[in-house]
Parts: C-alpha cells; structure tokens; sequence
C-alpha cells in the first residue's frame, strides 16, 4: 500500500521526463555555440530543428519580447529590400536567411527564458563549459600542443573552435563576466573551483590578439564592478569589491609580465597592442571607408545590396552602423538602432531589482553593452552570442513585466474588491 501511494502519477512523470528532455537540448544547443570552425555549423542545424519542434509543442512569446521579434523582423525586410539593389545577388539569399535564422534565435532564448528564469543558470553553465573547452583548443593551439593544433588558429592567433580570432575572443567576454561575478559575490571556498576556468577563459582571450575582446573584458569588468558596488548598501560587501579587484588586477598584471616573457608573445603583444593599425588609417582604410560609406548611405537609402560593400572596397564595413545603413538600408538602420537603444534603456530600468535572475541580466547586459560598443570597429550582425545576450536580456524584460503584471491587482479584482466594500458598509 505504502509503495502505491508514494508512485507518481503518469502525468507527473511525463512531465517532469519533459522537463529533462527540454533541459538537455537547450543545454546542448547553447553549448554548439562554442564550436563554429566551418559553416553551417552544427550550432545552426541544430538550433533550427529545437526551435521548430519547441514551437509545434508550445513554444510562448511574451508580449513583452513582442517589439524584439517586431524590429528584428523589420530589420531582415530591410535586408531583403536591399536586396533588390543588386544585379547579382551570389549568396545574399543564404546570407539573409542566416541573418533572420539568428533573430529567432534572439526570440527563442528571450521566450524560454521567459516561462523558466532557472533556465538561465542551464544556459550560463553550458556557455561556461563551451569556453572552457574553446579556449583549451585556441590555447593549444597557440602554443602548437599536438599535432594538427594549428586548426585552432589564424594569422598567429588563438581562434579556438571559431573561423576567426575576433569573434572567438568576444564570444569568451560573457562567461568571463560570469565567473568573475561569482568569484566576487560566492563564498571564498568556492574561490580555487572559479578560478581555474576563468583563468582559462582569460588567457584564450588574451591569446585571440584581439584588441576588440581585450577591451570588451576589460570595459565589461568594469561596469560589473560598479553596478555590484552601487546595487549593494553593505559596507564590508564594498570592501570585499574593493580589495578582490584590486588582487585581481594584480594578479592580471604579474600573469601577463609572466606570460610576456614567452617567445613570440611579446612581439605579437607589443603589435596588436597598438590603438591604429595599418589597415585603419591607410588610404582606404578602414576609417577612410567609414567616411565614404556614410556618404553612399545619403544616395542609396535603400541600401546597397548584403555583402556589396567589400565587393567594392575590398574590405568590409567594419562597423554595424555603416552595414546596417549598407547591407539593410535605412530602414534595417532605424530598426536596428532602435532595438538597441531599446535594449539598453529597458534593461537598464530593471538591472539592479533584487530578482532571482537579477545576476544574470547583469552579466548579459554589461557583455551586451560591450558587443555593441565594439560594433563601432567591426561587424557583428551574424555573431551567434549577440543574438543570446539580445535573449537572455529580454527574457528578463519579459520576467519583469509578468511580475509587475502578477503585483498589480487585475481590473476584475479592483472590481471585486470594491463591491466587497460597498457590501461591508
């Protein structure tokens, strides 16, 4: 009798199977991201399947990601207007379907984050393991640790599992930002455990050369750093912040005086190092092409076709404001610029309210922030991990807004309370 009456019922347990089965794919999902040396990569085969099996078994969009879907939508149709500006179109179709292909994935992670806020801890866990184990491979093969380690490399450069260094190092920003939060704010037992996979993480993107990481680390360090020491009214909590990023900082500069000191990594060091290189301030360079794009943007408000521009200058735009204006025309331009500030104003209204997924809306945001700043140097509108901050911050909108929505009494309710009181009188 007593075994009947503790065995679950069949709903409760097809359910809570459900539960695993979904948890695992997202995990899996979220941890392909990490690993992008050809394309497709299996991230976007993948990805493409869970979203369309999520969405026939109920995958829900809240209304408050509503106006992400609406502009990122907006933006691809600007694209596809663009796209009648070319004579040859090549690849631009694919490129487009890419391009919508990473907006629902924006849309996907906002929604199941949405329904699930401990669904963030399984996206940041399995993001957290893809860097560690990309930046072991960028590593090794930086240092040339097996035969065949040059795969994880370009132009000298630790690349990890990725095509190129400048998208491998930004990628490992997020999960540095993460695990340095836990280190500032976890107990100190926990401090050794941490401190293995962010140093991990740091030296794959010190070894990417890539100017643009080491200053979206740096910049997002520092924002995390100050929205801890304002969001907190504890004094000793201060002065923890306070004394562990000073250790951390000194401990970041013995590492790389240490690590300056192997061959081949001071001159490398000492040349990406530099503010401009040659290929920014050359005659059509890429500061010149920022210039003579902008001027194109006021003739063709169109857009001049996905892709063209380096068809023409050799060179991409390398910025997302020009090849927003150039690949989806104004009107991609306005959609794009508008989700962002949106982005930034939205999140930051709600990025120091005590909520249980409060830690990881701060995270994504400050790296968020440091992806669009960064923007400003290069192109970014097909990076994976873009589009998964864009989510993550607006699954946390969304969280918000359905708890303001369950804290505010329904017009029924107001109803039914002041005819309660009519009654009582």
């Amino acid at each position: 009798m007593s075994a009947i009456a503790h065995e679950l019922p069949p709903a409760a347990v097809n359910a809570k199977l459900i539960a695993l089965i979904s948890s695992g794919a997202l995990f899996f999902g979220v941890f392909l991201s990490g690993f992008v040396i050809r394309e497709p990569a299996p991230y976007e085969l993948y990805m493409a399947g869970l979203i369309a099996i999520w969405a026939l078994f109920g995958l829900r969009i809240s209304r408050a990601v509503l106006p992400m879907l609406v502009l990122l939508v907006m933006m691809n149709i600007g694209g596809m207007i663009s796209m009648t500006q070319m004579s040859d179109l090549a690849n631009t179709p694919l490129y487009l379907c890419v391009s919508l292909f990473l907006a629902f994935t924006a849309v996907f992670y906002a929604s199941v984050s949405a329904v699930d806020p401990g669904r963030y801890q399984l996206i940041f866990r399995a993001y957290v393991i893809a860097a560690v184990i990309t930046s072991l491979l960028g590593i090794a093969g930086y240092f040339h640790a097996f035969p065949g380690a040059e795969l994880f490399t370009k132009y000298d450069r630790a690349a990890g599992a990725f095509q190129d260094p400048n998208v491998f190092g930004p990628f490992l920003v997020l999960p540095g930002i993460y695990l340095l939060y836990l280190l500032l704010t976890g107990p100190i037992s926990r401090m050794p455990l941490l401190a293995m996979p962010l140093l991990v993480i740091t030296a794959g993107i010190f070894f990417s050369f890539s100017r643009g990481a080491w200053g979206m680390f740096a910049v997002s360090a520092v924002l995390l750093t100050g929205c801890l020491f304002l969001q907190s009214a504890s004094g000793m909590f201060r002065l923890r912040v306070v004394v562990m990023t000073i250790a951390a900082l000194s401990l970041l500069v013995i590492a790389i005086i240490v690590i300056l000191q192997l061959p081949g990594v001071s001159e490398m060091f000492s040349n990406r190092a530099h503010l401009e290189q040659s290929y920014d301030t050359a005659r059509l360079g890429r500061f010149a092409r920022y210039t003579i794009g902008f001027q194109m943007a006021l003739e063709h408000p169109l857009g001049i076709g996905p892709l063209v521009f380096g068809t023409i200058f050799g060179e991409d735009t390398h910025d997302i404001w020009l090849k927003a204006l150039m690949d989806y025309g104004w009107l991609g331009f306005v959609s794009f610029l508008t989700l962002t500030l949106w982005t930034i104003a939205a999140g930051f209204r709600i990025l120091l309210r005590d909520r249980p997924w409060q830690p990881y809306l701060l995270c994504a945001y400050v790296a968020f922030i440091g992806n669009i700043g960064l923007g400003t140097f290069i192109d970014i509108d097909h990076w994976r991990h873009l589009y998964l901050l864009l989510g993550l911050v607006w699954g946390a909108i969304a969280l918000e807004y359905r708890h303001q929505r369950e804290l505010s009494p329904t017009p029924q309710h107001q109803s039914a309370r002041a005819i309660s009181s009519v009654h009582q009188a």
